[in-house]
């Protein structure tokens, strides 16, 4: 069994809305399985999860399931640049701070043991089939065309 990565978002945070990508890569790096991430997408999120929920649930993989921020100008990256690094310092400060009273991945680990045994899947979400996934292409075509506009 692998790795599934991605953001945990309030329900409703507009990012749910945006296309989302999937990189899988090794889970577990050795000279064997050196080899280049796969990119795939992009897909609505639910259609993203169950993918690579399906495909890392019989292979030692580890997918990132995220989404792509559909930037129109090179200032819009560089304003979204800006707040991944202003984001990264901020969680930089708060692990420092942490570590004035214990252990911060200690808590992480515990949050993340409790969040999987209240998790009562039995197995991965069933991967979407061909038909609902190019039902989602079209309505994230119909998201980007509409972008800005």
């Amino acid at each position: 069994m692998g790795a599934l990565v991605t953001l945990d978002l309030p329900d409703d945070s507009p990012m749910r809305g945006l296309p989302w990508i999937i990189t899988f890569a090794p889970l577990g790096e050795t000279d064997a399985d050196e080899w280049e991430p796969v990119v795939c997408g992009p897909y609505e999120r639910p259609h993203a999860l169950a993918l690579a929920e399906s495909v890392v649930a019989e292979e030692q993989l580890m997918a990132v399931v995220e989404p792509l921020l559909p930037a129109l100008s090179p200032d819009e990256i560089r304003s979204e640049i800006a707040a991944a690094q202003l984001a990264a310092q901020d969680e930089d400060n708060r692990i420092e701070a942490a570590d004035l009273y214990g252990d911060f991945e200690d808590v992480i680990d515990d949050e993340l043991e409790a969040a999987a045994e209240a998790d009562d899947r039995t197995g991965p979400l069933p991967a979407p089939d061909e038909a609902e996934l190019r039902a989602g292409f079209a309505r994230i075509a119909k998201l980007l065309t509409e972008k800005g506009g």
